[in-house]
Parts: structure tokens; sequence; C-alpha cells
């Protein structure tokens, strides 16, 4: 979905950021309320803050963040097909988010 499909340039986008600043370690990539990829996807999923945001949401990202740095640096990008295996780790964190997180008609709900 585009949705997810936003999500996840975000995730990867910000797996190559950190590996160009020159993170060593996949135990630096932190994500918490005050970093600048939570601000993104709060303020594109939940632009006028209508929802309060699941508290493990943050874990999720920093988990998705994780896998796409470890497969970065592994160099898996260079196969066609690399982030099928990243979206089978999250689908399964990806039960604790809530159902109208997924809802195509969420962002309509907002306006």
């Amino acid at each position: 979905s585009p949705r997810r499909e936003f999500f996840y340039i975000q995730m990867e986008k910000y797996a190559r950021q950190a590996i160009s600043e020159g993170v060593k370690s996949v135990d630096d990539l932190r994500v918490t309320a005050d970093s600048e990829l939570f601000r993104v996807l709060n303020l594109h999923y939940n632009r006028n803050n209508h929802l309060e945001v699941p508290s493990n949401f943050c874990y999720v990202v920093e988990q998705t963040l994780k896998e796409f740095y470890r497969a970065l640096m592994g160099g898996k990008d260079a196969e066609p097909s690399w982030k099928k295996a990243i979206y089978k780790v999250i689908a399964r964190l990806d039960d604790s988010v809530p159902e109208y997180f997924k809802l195509p008609s969420f962002l309509e709900q907002l306006e």
C-alpha cells in the first residue's frame, strides 16, 4: 500500500543516512519521540495529531530502521527482492500497531 511504502522509503533513507554519517553499530540507532524520523512519520500519518501514538510505535520504527541498516551494511540491497525479508520481520511486530493506522480511510478521517 502507498502508506506502507512511505514508511519503508523513510526507513531506507534514514538507514542509508546513518551509514553515510558513519554509524558503526546497529546499537547506536535509537528512535524516540524526539527523533527526526519519528517526527517525519508522525507528520505524515498523524498530521493534526488527532491520534495518540501507540506506545510501542517508536520500538517498531527503531527495529525496522535496524533491519534496514543491517541489510544495507551486509550489501543485501544488491539482491533484487532484498526488502522482502525485512517486511516479514516487521509484519510480526506490526500486530501491535493499531488497525486504524493501516486503514486507507485513516487519513480521510483526519481531514
